[in-house]
């Protein structure tokens, strides 16, 4: 059996693997051999980590395979598997780097008091992910998922650490259709939510926020679903895929309790959104 191919998470807000619908002894696989997946998404949702307001901003998809090592999509980045599982294998592992970019409160701030406090820096992390994948549980073609992504900003922004597990189960439902749903959780450390959380003095008197000293600790948590149709009614044949999706996160810890959540956001964040994807 061979690694999940994840596409979901190239749509920013959910991570699902789309696998085989059918048995690919009966059909050519391009799921089996090297393969390269291209598209773009569009999500619509919370302008920075906690607001209310909503914005709509696309996603470029890239993910494949090449020699048993697969690239797959992280939200704004992309993570590294340089463990390839069997073709029959029970259990799966990855391992391997991770890169992602996050823009949170750096641009596209819609709200006047938030964006009185000013613009923060994007920051560039840089990591290590990791999991195992169990095959063929309820079917001979679903699986399950847990996995976590420990990254570090090494672009001077926050400064810190962070990590993030997640579980994922992917079950096929017809040759040409695949489903997903993804439970996952962030864990940030002081210095992530001093930088994300804290509203400093100068930020208080440029805004008119009160005050507040923000500590790590769990910060978000999300759960979210994800349907993908393939139009030629065949997954296995690759070419174009459809993705819907639709993620509910909360806001936890500090995270909520910050007045940029507390008093000019809200603490429940819907995502929705939608892509196409090419697959040779």
């Amino acid at each position: 059996m061979r690694k999940p191919l994840i596409v979901a998470t190239a749509l920013s807000f959910c991570s699902a693997p789309a696998a085989l619908a059918q048995d690919a002894a009966d059909a050519d696989n391009v799921y089996d051999r090297d393969h390269l997946t291209v598209g773009v998404g569009a999500i619509y949702g919370p302008s920075y980590e906690g607001s209310n307001d909503t914005v709509v901003s696309p996603i470029p998809v890239v993910q494949g395979s090449y020699k048993g090592i697969q690239i797959n999509p992280r939200p704004r980045g992309a993570a590294i598997d340089l463990i390839p599982d069997g073709k029959d294998a029970k259990i799966g592992f990855s391992l391997g780097p991770v890169a992602a970019v996050s823009f949170n409160r750096n641009r596209r701030i819609k709200d006047d008091v938030v964006r009185a406090a000013g613009k923060l820096d994007a920051a560039i992390e840089l990591g290590v992910n990791g999991g195992i994948t169990a095959y063929r549980l309820l079917n001979p073609y679903d699986s399950l998922t847990v996995s976590a992504d420990v990254k570090w900003d090494v672009n001077g922004a926050y400064k810190g650490m962070t990590w993030g597990p997640q579980v994922t189960y992917m079950t096929p439902l017809s040759k040409a259709m695949i489903a997903a749903v993804n439970l996952r959780a962030h864990h940030a450390d002081d210095d992530y939510a001093r930088y994300y959380y804290s509203v400093t003095p100068a930020q208080s008197a440029a805004s008119g926020l009160p005050g507040y000293e923000a500590k790590g600790g769990w910060d978000t948590m999300s759960l979210g679903a994800l349907v993908g149709y393939d139009l030629s009614g065949d997954l296995r044949d690759g070419g174009f895929m459809l993705i819907g999706a639709v993620n509910y996160g909360r806001m936890l810890g500090d995270g909520k309790r910050t007045p940029y959540t507390s008093l000019r956001g809200s603490a429940d964040q819907w995502t929705v959104g939608a892509g196409v994807a090419y697959t040779f």
